[in-house]
């Protein structure tokens, strides 16, 4: 490799790193004040006012209400927890992931930013659930472990199906992984939408 092309390489990969580290990971859990068809204006759950701007091909996922008897063994789930005072993970909520995000959404058990101390596992139903003081208990098993999780009555349970930009209507819930530059321009291309009740996965 030649001086020139060194250096180009080398500055290049300076500015691919530079691009990284300027676009910082964020949640969005949020309320829909208004759309103009690019730009969504809402109001988290902390209060503050903040915009997300969306590519034309924006995806967006409408939250559908399931139970847990939807739920079967192998299938590939999410769920938020927080520990009890037995030290027991007590979920939060429920989600069905469709089939064609397995292998794409992080499988495993991580700390999450739900509430203080909530964690999130992402995993395969092992066996049909159990009752259990409190509720039913499922065991997901990912890779490197396994956690039993116990589901009490009236969580949240849902999954996500197609839907468009018609639901990002002022009222409905969102709730988004998305990207904040280093000028506070947050961006995303999906967005997890409420819909007839429903609320997406927090």
């Amino acid at each position: 490799m030649t001086s020139l092309r060194l250096f180009l390489f080398i500055c290049l990969a300076l500015v691919a790193q530079l691009a990284t580290a300027q676009n910082t990971p964020v949640r969005v859990r949020a309320t829909i004040t208004s759309f103009d068809g690019k730009v969504l204006s809402v109001k988290t759950r902390e209060g503050e006012a903040i915009q997300i701007h969306l590519p034309d091909n924006v995806s967006v996922a409408a939250a559908k209400a399931l139970t847990l008897a939807d739920i079967k063994p192998g299938d590939f789930v999410g769920t938020a927890t927080v520990k009890n005072a037995q030290g027991v993970l007590v979920a939060r909520e429920l989600h069905l992931f469709p089939a064609a995000l397995r292998g794409v959404v992080a499988e495993g058990h991580m700390s999450w930013d739900l509430e203080p101390g909530s964690q999130m596992t992402n995993a395969t139903l092992s066996a049909a659930p159990v009752q259990s003081a409190g509720g039913r208990e499922v065991t997901l098993s990912y890779k490197d472990g396994a956690q039993t999780i116990l589901i009490p009555e009236g969580i949240p349970i849902f999954t996500t199906v197609p839907g468009d930009k018609s639901l990002l209507v002022p009222g409905a819930i969102i709730f988004a992984g998305a990207q904040m530059g280093a000028d506070g321009r947050i961006t995303t291309g999906r967005i997890q939408v409420s819909k007839d009740g429903a609320r997406p996965a927090q």
